[in-house]
């Protein structure tokens, strides 16, 4: 017999179903309250809401646990490419050779723009930020690449496409603004070179391809490929039930992943600790500016929604960083500041009281900074790694027969009935 929960409303009692997830993990199926009782939930964040089920992606907050489709986020880290985690999430299996090497042929084949959109960048304000700048040519790709006739063939062309150009434009995007001359893809090369081959190359510079640095990029970009229902992942399933083309929701997660509070935060790491080596103080000033809740000060890359122990991903970036700077021989005093923090918090009583751990925004930064990547151009970096989620995501939505257009419920706190009264009599 299925296990249920009664809700006791005035004097009656409703049953709801409880549904059981593949870990263990309990929801309440609340999707006839409002039909059964007249009533609805209020959950603002949604901190406690199931908008859905997936099989996509398992977080355990509680024990820091991060697995894409059943396999842990060490070890993709550790023995896969991007390009292989990026199919993993997609298509729901790790592909064998031959779907590997017929998924990089067709990246490689998908990675040229048309010519046409440099007018786009070109007509963008200097100062404009790359985030905006993308999540536009995202959506103005559409324009340029019609659907195609047959269902099946048209998302698969359609994946592979986005997954390609979004490289390539965000890697024109930088050139562009700094008035360089764009670098095309190189069919010779892996989707992690091809991205710093166009960002840095030069015909007066060359640019030598590290196998230390594309290891790097590896691993950071598959530590975001993808985390569960969080903010842009929802807007992309959101944006995507209103049955709008892939490209619309994609440019929405964009969007969605721009701001401090999600995709922006390791900008916001960085920028803190500039303004803590300027300032002259001690890490140690911070650590007890941020334990002051009268004080405005908040310590970026600590803390996170869903973990209440070290975020897995941290610890895979935090090697993986040191081992950048020790390959680029660089002596960060960022980095140091950055180690300085970490260590005080870590033994600091109301950091562990409030399970306020280093998470992945904490080191990656000064990561992409030790690669050459500038600031405004870090939340770009996350959008490209959360790019295979996001697709996922939106392909496990639209072959979901039981998804239903997404419209959230609200509880009025605004004035009553009020009648309007004309111009000439409001005095």
């Amino acid at each position: 017999m299925s296990k249920t929960v009664k809700l006791t409303i005035d004097d009656a009692t409703y049953e709801f179903p409880i549904v059981e997830g593949s870990q263990g993990e309990r929801a309440i199926d609340i999707s006839t309250l409002r039909q059964r009782t007249g009533m609805i939930t209020l959950d603002v964040g949604y901190a406690n809401t199931g908008s859905c089920t997936s099989r996509i992606t398992f977080m355990d907050g509680e024990r820091g646990i991060l697995r894409y489709r059943g396999i842990p986020v060490e070890q993709l880290a550790q023995h896969s490419s991007f390009v292989e985690t990026a199919y993993l999430l997609i298509f729901g299996s790790l592909p064998t050779q031959r779907e590997l090497t017929r998924f990089s042929v067709l990246l490689n084949d998908a990675s040229l723009v048309h010519e046409d959109m440099k007018v786009f960048y070109q007509n963008f304000p200097r100062a404009s930020h790359p985030m905006g700048i993308l999540s536009a040519m995202v959506n103005a790709l559409r324009s340029f690449y019609p659907e195609l006739q047959d269902v099946e063939e048209e998302v698969d062309v359609t994946v592979t496409r986005l997954l390609s150009k979004v490289r390539t434009l965000a890697a024109m995007s930088y050139k562009i603004s700094r008035g360089h001359t764009v670098v095309y893809p190189r069919p010779d090369l892996s989707y992690c070179a091809n991205f710093l081959n166009m960002m840095f190359n030069s015909p007066v510079k060359p640019y030598v391809i590290d196998d230390e640095m594309v290891a790097a990029l590896n691993v950071f970009w598959i530590l975001h490929a993808d985390h569960e229902q969080n903010c842009s992942t929802s807007t992309v399933r959101m944006v995507g039930s209103g049955r709008v083309n892939l490209y619309a929701s994609i440019s929405a997660g964009i969007a969605a992943l721009w701001g401090p509070l999600h995709g922006g935060a390791n900008q916001a790491v960085i920028e803190m600790l500039q303004d803590i080596a300027a300032s002259g103080r001690s890490p140690r000033h911070y650590i007890e500016r941020a334990k002051d809740r009268n004080d405005s000060f908040r310590l970026m890359g600590f803390g996170h929604r869903v973990y209440k122990t070290y975020d897995p991903r941290a610890r895979i970036i935090k090697g993986t960083c040191d081992r950048v700077l020790a390959k680029q021989r660089i002596v960060d005093p960022l980095l140091d500041i950055a180690h300085e923090v970490e260590e005080l918090a870590l033994k600091d009583d109301y950091f562990l009281e409030h399970h306020l751990y280093p998470n992945v925004d904490f080191y990656s930064g000064i990561m992409l900074r030790a690669m050459g990547i500038p600031t405004n151009m870090f939340t770009v970096m996350f959008a490209i790694g959360r790019l295979p989620g996001w697709i996922a995501q939106w392909k496990e939505s639209m072959d979901d027969n039981e998804w239903k257009l997404c419209r959230p419920r609200q509880i009025y706190t605004g004035p009553p009935q009020i009648d309007y009264v004309p111009v000439k009599s409001r005095g």
